[in-house]
């Protein structure tokens, strides 16, 4: 390696930052195993498609969302392309669109994913409960700071979404910022133009 007269050790340097850096880089994507309880077992095939979000601790695109829908979809490499759709504002609102991408973390029986909106950069993910059926599930973080109700249905018996929330308290969860997200299907034609 040709070394600058004036800064003769700029090329070795240089490659070691460069590989220190891409080591901090990397361990800064990862994602931590979770200090939230996870589901034991989540059958993936059976949990790809649609889900439609019941209730929620938002993020912030997700304050304002109607006829909110996240989708999964398992690729061949164990991707699992998501895409979350909502109204902005209401049922007539522009239709908003994420496009993030999950993958599972190994050795947590499927249910905790790394989620990457940019990259490199990947959220925490953990599917903390879903039925036997696959019907319903609640998805958090360590944090405790966003949850998601979903279910395969636009809506859910009260019953059900009362022990839905008695499930975040019961992980910890302050439940004060849970939206009830409203769903009106389908669509009318209008909004779907919009």
């Amino acid at each position: 390696m040709k070394r600058h007269p004036k800064y003769p050790l700029a090329g070795p340097a240089l490659v070691i930052a460069a590989g220190v850096a891409t080591m901090l880089l990397v361990a800064g994507c990862a994602v931590s195993p979770p200090t939230i309880p996870t589901a034991k077992q989540v059958d993936l095939q059976r949990f790809m498609g649609d889900w439609y979000v019941i209730g929620n601790i938002p993020t912030r695109p997700e304050r304002d969302a109607f006829n909110a829908v996240e989708s999964y979809t398992l690729q061949p490499d164990g991707r699992i392309d998501t895409r979350f759709r909502y109204r902005e504002g209401g049922f007539d609102g522009p239709l908003k669109t994420m496009d993030p991408v999950g993958r599972v973390v190994p050795g947590t029986g499927n249910a905790v994913w790394g989620m990457q909106f940019v990259w490199p950069v990947k959220a925490e993910y953990v599917i903390v409960d879903v039925d036997k059926d696959y019907g319903l599930t609640i998805i958090g973080r360590s944090k405790r700071d966003y949850a998601w109700i979903m279910a395969r249905t636009p809506s859910i018996p009260e019953p059900a979404y009362e022990a839905a929330v008695a499930r975040l308290k019961g992980l910890g969860y302050s439940v004060e910022n849970l939206r009830r997200v409203p769903q009106r299907w389908p669509e009318e034609q209008a909004g779907a133009s919009k």
